[in-house]
């Protein structure tokens, strides 16, 4: 499975988001610009010791990711999407979009996904977004889930 930030602008949720990829077996990708500089220590607190564990890969620009990988299924989060993340079954090469936390997933990037493609994580009626690590997080382990934890290690004693 493949994360992809488009234009991350928080150390911290990326920090948060590094660790999660370690812990389920993701990729992660990261578009520029990247609002923050990938030493910074705020990243580095947040992804703790994880960043050795999971494969991190920056590409220039969106197009660049597309062109490196021309064959990858693309989900996109939107909330203005109609289809829920359940609704899908997933494979090990799906990529999943996610936009910069002010402003979530420009119209020109979401118009060019299909719209059986763009998922939503609900949320009650009046709420504005969830923290992107906690929307990358439902979405990975959902995935993660319909191929069976495959990889997980098992329950501890």
């Amino acid at each position: 499975m493949h994360i992809v930030l488009y234009r991350p602008e928080i150390p911290y949720n990326t920090g948060n988001i590094i660790r999660l990829c370690a812990n389920v077996g993701a990729e992660l990708h990261l578009i520029h610009p990247i609002g923050f500089d990938l030493t910074e220590s705020k990243l580095r607190r947040a992804s703790l010791d994880y960043s050795d564990l999971t494969v991190v890969t920056q590409h220039k620009n969106y197009q660049a990711y597309l062109d490196r990988f021309p064959s990858r299924r693309i989900f996109a989060t939107s909330a203005w999407s109609k289809n829920f993340y359940t609704e899908h079954e997933y494979g090990d090469n799906d990529s999943f979009l996610f936009g910069p936390e002010s402003a979530g997933l420009p119209e020109e990037i979401v118009g060019t996904i299909p719209p059986e493609r763009r998922i939503l994580v609900p949320m009650a009626p009046g709420n504005r977004s969830l923290n992107i690590a906690n929307s990358v997080s439902v979405i990975a382990y959902e995935s993660w889930r319909q191929r069976g934890f495959e990889g997980a290690g098992p329950p501890r004693e």
